[in-house]
């Protein structure tokens, strides 16, 4: 973070497709007070380590629970994990995507909120469905191979 509070950064992974793209994407992350955060955020955390350094990690708000603390998941991801308000560093405020900037405030952006981040049952049976899928695609020509 800089002196006021800004980061600019592309990503490592693919735990927030398809809104952000690995490598290709540059992510602007904020510095906000965690009263400020609200659900369907994307906030920057670091995860707790038992080795000491932990990694950082951009997942969403789902759910923030009654002691303070919040339910966070990424886009791509069908687990989630419960982090402290101590552990959040910033809040994804803009995602620059061939010289564009995605506006958070536009009809598309909420509607992928809606479609993709609201409904996490439906979403985590649609990505455990492609799992599948291509697990079982790749035994099939595994087989074939195997035949010929």
């Amino acid at each position: 973070m800089n002196r006021d509070g800004r980061l600019a950064y592309t990503n490592v992974g693919i735990s927030m497709m398809p809104l952000i793209r690995e490598g290709r994407d540059v992510m602007i992350i904020e510095k906000r007070d965690i009263s400020m955060l609200k659900r369907y955020d994307a906030v920057l955390f670091r995860r707790e380590s038992i080795k000491g350094r932990g990694k950082y990690i951009l997942h969403r708000i789902l759910k923030i629970l009654p002691n303070g603390t919040f339910y966070v998941v990424g886009d791509n991801c069908t687990n989630g994990e419960i982090i402290k308000p101590s552990q959040v560093l910033g809040v994804l405020t803009a995602i620059h995507r061939n010289g564009k900037l995605i506006d958070f405030d536009s009809f598309v952006y909420k509607m992928y909120i809606w479609t993709w981040c609201a409904p996490f049952h439906l979403r985590f049976a649609v990505l455990h469905i492609k799992r599948f899928l291509r697990r079982f695609y790749g035994f099939i020509l595994r087989k074939l191979r195997i035949w010929r």
